[in-house]
């Protein structure tokens, strides 16, 4: 079992950042790819970014690509998401998951979910 907690989020002016962090407990991170997700009101929950377990490959969705940084501290058990430039249109809670062996982007393929933390930016 692998338990996640995110954090970070708030309320943000657009063009801000915001730095979420997934914290896990339970079991060695370092052997799970770890993906970000976020649902809107009304809105199915859509894929952000995943990083493997190392940290050597990533994937972003176009929405954030050149916009957001995925980035890992397995000696820290946690899991980062750096989000600059942020828009309205980024408002929604976000999810961190976990999974084992390679990364993904559709979240039925994650295994384990924090609780989600809300991200609201104002324009």
């Amino acid at each position: 079992q692998v338990q996640l907690v995110e954090s970070g989020g708030g309320l943000v002016q657009a063009g801000g950042s915001l730095r979420l962090s997934c914290a896990a407990s339970g079991r060695t991170l370092s052997s799970y790819a770890m993906g970000w997700f976020r649902q809107a009101p009304g809105k199915e929950r859509e894929f952000v970014a995943a990083i493997t377990g190392s940290g050597s490959g990533t994937k972003y969705a176009d929405s954030v690509k050149g916009r957001s940084t995925i980035s890992r501290d397995n000696a820290k058990n946690t899991v980062y998401l750096q989000m600059n430039s942020l828009k309205p249109e980024d408002t929604a809670v976000y999810y961190c998951a976990a999974k084992t062996m390679v990364l993904a982007t559709t979240p039925h393929r994650y295994a384990y979910w924090g609780q989600g933390t809300q991200v609201t930016v104002s324009s």
